[in-house]
């Protein structure tokens, strides 16, 4: 039996449908495909106008490498600028002109010259090279800080106005120069010169017809040619002074010399006419000699009668100085930062550096920042010939200033700046130059074993450290030492320096084995302790002839001195009395050895000898005594000089006599 079968049928029966919602539906699809179909369109619009910007931009680029070329072709075809300095290597100069090394090289060997890619040629060299490979070439001009600082510009002719001249004068020692000037001012300064010589250079302004005439002092003696040298460079005019009676010596040669060589207009001063033997006609005779021809014999150099004892013609030169000065027509430009040259200089204790300086152009005020050498600093204080405080001083004029840091070297030349840092970066600057020129190490040599070392070939070089009192002295002794060099050997002052012998000189002198001269100067307690240790030779000296004579004597193994100092004791003067029916008494205090009744006396004042006496009394309390040890105090009267301080040292010596 089969079970019951399934019949599927379709129901076809209408069903009620919403065909608004279908509409709706259909209305909202058209809608998207509308929209679709837009932003098709849209899109289209916008990649045909990102096509065209790219096609803009692309023509753009080309433009600009179109251009880059030509700029590219033309400065390959301008030449190119090289800038080029006193030396340059050759790598250099192919990498300022853009080739190869080779290139470079090649061309100097066409020229003759073999140099590798390191090596330095000179600016002529590399320019010649330049310019045939088609380079322009400027020089490059260094503009140091000197450059900077200083200005070095001519002075406008509107701006120039008279000054008055400047004075030296010349001659040979003793025929009266420090006496004829001493006649013009009407001051005495000759008495307290040692030896004879114008020891210290001293600038003067005095009167004559209304005007103004600035003298230089200058030591009269062959050793201080130096001082001479200098003191023509900074004059105008040269006052020859010969003595009537002597005639023309070798030290008026020597002047009448430097004084060409400067340049300077000559006037001859025939001094001591007041003498019976005078014979100015002689002297005018002479002149002719060194064509020096009087005006009266139909040359141009004027010849003066004078006596500057009498005063007779004192006037007729002063007259005669300002004509020259009139027809030279002397001007300077006051309304410009100062410039001159030191005359002097020393170190004061009180005061510090000190410095005499003759302003030859521009105007010199207190405040100025000044550089003298190695020397910068700030004018504080300024004082005229006359020890008048000044505040100012014009071209001519000579004035002593304060200020400085440094004692600076008699003959350098100043200049005012504006800039202190960049002044102190230039004296820094010189100050590592000069450290370039340092020593060599030589062997130990003394004056007594000079001649045989000389002689054994063991000396070729002599070195020596000068110190003295005042910077005037160093370069006059330093000077006429050198002059002393011969064939085997050759005298080099390795320093030289205003002051007492110090700690350090005798360093110096046992590193480079040097002998030290001092001028008017002492070595200090620990100084002379070293030298005698280190058997370093010190020299002392008062008189400048001196000091030649036994170096010279030394070289050419005649030095056989009779007389030597022995050293007793060193005193300290702790108080002065001034005694009536005595004088002055110095309450001392014996620091080491010993003094004696019959010791000499040597007074140092801040390491300067200021004088040499002897002992007039020894006291022990109220008792007269032969001798003081250390330790102990006394007192001690001298003969003579009587200006004593507290704190000055008393050295106390014999003058032994002894043989070799």
């Amino acid at each position: 039996t089969r079970g019951p079968v399934e019949m599927k049928t379709i129901d076809t029966r209408t069903v009620d449908v919403n065909l608004d919602r279908y509409n709706e539906k259909y209305e909202q699809i058209a809608s998207t495909k509308r929209s679709d179909n837009e932003f098709s369109q849209q899109k289209q619009k916008i990649n045909q106008k990102s096509a065209q910007r790219r096609q803009h931009m692309s023509r753009k680029e080309s433009e600009a490498e179109r251009l880059k070329r030509i700029q590219a072709e033309r400065a390959k075809a301008k030449p190119i600028k090289v800038v080029i300095g006193d030396e340059i290597t050759v790598g250099e100069l192919a990498s300022a002109m853009k080739v190869t090394a080779s290139e470079v090289i090649k061309k100097l060997m066409g020229m003759g010259v073999m140099a590798s890619v390191s090596q330095t040629i000179d600016y002529d060299t590399a320019a010649l090279v330049a310019m045939d490979m088609g380079a322009n070439v400027e020089k490059e001009v260094v503009v140091t800080i000197e450059d900077r600082l200083i200005d070095a510009t001519e002075d406008n002719a509107e701006d120039l106005v008279e000054r008055c001249p400047i004075v030296v004068v010349m001659g040979h020692v003793d025929h009266g120069k420090t006496s004829l000037l001493d006649a013009i001012r009407h001051t005495s300064v000759t008495s307290t010169e040692a030896g004879g010589i114008t020891q210290h250079i001293g600038a003067y302004t005095v009167e004559a017809l209304g005007k103004p005439i600035t003298f230089l002092d200058t030591p009269g003696h062959a050793a201080f040619t130096s001082m001479r040298a200098r003191g023509a460079q900074v004059t105008d005019i040269a006052i020859l002074v010969v003595a009537a009676d002597d005639g023309i010596m070798p030290q008026t040669v020597e002047a009448i010399n430097h004084a060409k060589a400067a340049g300077v207009d000559i006037i001859v001063a025939i001094n001591k006419m007041d003498k019976p033997e005078a014979n100015p006609d002689r002297v005018k005779q002479q002149l002719t000699e060194y064509e020096l021809v009087p005006e009266e014999w139909g040359g141009n150099v004027i010849c003066v009668p004078v006596s500057a004892k009498t005063g007779e013609g004192i006037q007729q030169l002063l007259e005669t100085v300002q004509l020259v000065a009139e027809v030279k027509e002397l001007k300077a430009n006051p309304n410009r930062l100062a410039k001159g040259t030191v005359i002097e200089a020393k170190l004061d204790k009180g005061r510090g550096p000190v410095a005499t300086v003759l302003v030859q152009n521009g105007t010199l005020h207190t405040g100025d920042v000044i550089i003298a050498g190695t020397c910068v600093g700030r004018v504080r204080v300024m004082t005229d010939d006359k020890g008048k405080r000044v505040s100012e001083a014009g071209p001519s004029i000579p004035v002593e200033i304060t200020g400085l840091t440094e004692v600076p070297s008699a003959g350098d030349v100043f200049n005012a700046v504006e800039d202190e840092k960049l002044a102190r970066e230039l004296v820094a600057q010189r100050k590592h130059e000069a450290k370039e020129e340092q020593f060599k190490a030589y062997q130990k040599v003394t004056l007594d074993n000079l001649f045989s070392q000389i002689a054994e070939g063991e000396v070729k070089e002599l070195p020596i450290i000068v110190k003295a009192d005042v910077q005037g002295s160093v370069e006059a002794v330093k000077q006429s030492l050198e002059k002393l060099s011969n064939d085997e050997v050759r005298v080099r002052v390795i320093h030289g320096a205003v002051g007492g012998i110090s700690e350090s000189d005798v360093m110096l002198a046992n590193a480079s084995n040097a002998i030290i001269v001092g001028f008017n100067v002492r070595p200090d307690p620990v100084a002379k302790e070293n030298a005698d240790r280190d058997g370093v030779d010190i020299r002392l000296y008062r008189i400048i002839y001196d000091a030649i004579e036994e170096v010279q004597s030394a070289m050419k193994g005649m030095l056989a001195p009779k007389f030597r100092e022995v050293e007793h004791g060193r005193i300290e003067v702790r108080a002065v009395y001034k005694i009536s029916s005595v004088g002055t008494i110095a309450g001392c205090y014996v620091v080491s050895g010993k003094v004696l009744r019959a010791d000499h006396i040597r007074i140092v004042r801040d390491g300067i000898i200021i004088a040499d006496d002897q002992m007039s009394s020894l006291k022990r309390f109220k008792d007269d005594v032969k001798e003081v040890a250390a330790g102990y105090e006394c007192g001690i009267g001298l003969e003579k000089f009587n200006d004593i301080k507290e704190g000055d040292i008393y050295e106390a010596y014999e003058i032994e006599e002894y043989r070799e």
